[in-house]
């Protein structure tokens, strides 16, 4: 770690490099070294992996500091094992290629591997924070253009912040509507 890099700033990048290999995107500004630039639009890291991983209510929040000690570590072995030798400037994760990245985190979480538990959860929070921008409420995550969402197509509410389906999500109703239903769609 550079001597001037706070410890919020390596923990910060090296668990944006590896959400970013979860779920690729584009580079946020030129010199962004976490996002490799894999893919395009945004990724995990534009749809709040971070502000996902460091909610409580993950129960991993605590312990994000050590995850990213350990997957420097990792990230030191394998460019060790690989004769790289990553920029000493940057965290071990951070200073490797998109490729390696992948090959790391495929490694960590294989089934093999004594700590894929931890590198699943992980994964999976920095999956969901795409997938459903679990931490945003969900009008406010479609307001701010919620890279995921609108990625998967996900409709936008009406005016009033409420989803309505005229047509039918499925494009055809499955069921009569109960009789009991209230005008706003809640059961009597």
């Amino acid at each position: 770690m550079r001597p001037d890099l706070p410890d919020k700033t390596h923990l910060t990048m090296t668990l944006e490099a590896f959400a970013d290999t979860i779920v690729p995107g584009e580079k946020r500004f030129p010199d962004d070294l976490a996002v490799a630039g894999a893919a395009p639009g945004g990724g995990a890291v534009a749809a709040g992996a971070l502000e996902l991983l460091g909610d409580p209510a993950t129960g991993i929040a605590t312990e994000l500091g050590a995850f990213a000690d350990l997957l420097n570590e990792h990230a030191r072995g394998y460019a060790a094992e690989h004769g790289l030798t990553p920029d000493p400037a940057l965290p071990p994760l951070v200073g490797l290629s998109f490729a390696d990245r992948t090959a790391l985190v495929q490694h960590l979480t294989s089934p093999l591997h004594p700590e894929r538990e931890i590198w699943i959860l992980v994964a999976l929070f920095s999956n969901m924070a795409f997938d459903t921008g679990a931490h945003l409420h969900t009008v406010d995550a479609m307001a701010a253009g919620h890279p995921g969402l609108a990625a998967m197509g996900f409709s936008r509410p009406d005016a009033d912040g409420l989803w309505r389906f005229p047509d039918y999500s499925y494009g055809r109703q499955l069921a009569d509507l109960h009789p009991g239903t209230t005008s706003s769609g809640s059961p009597a």
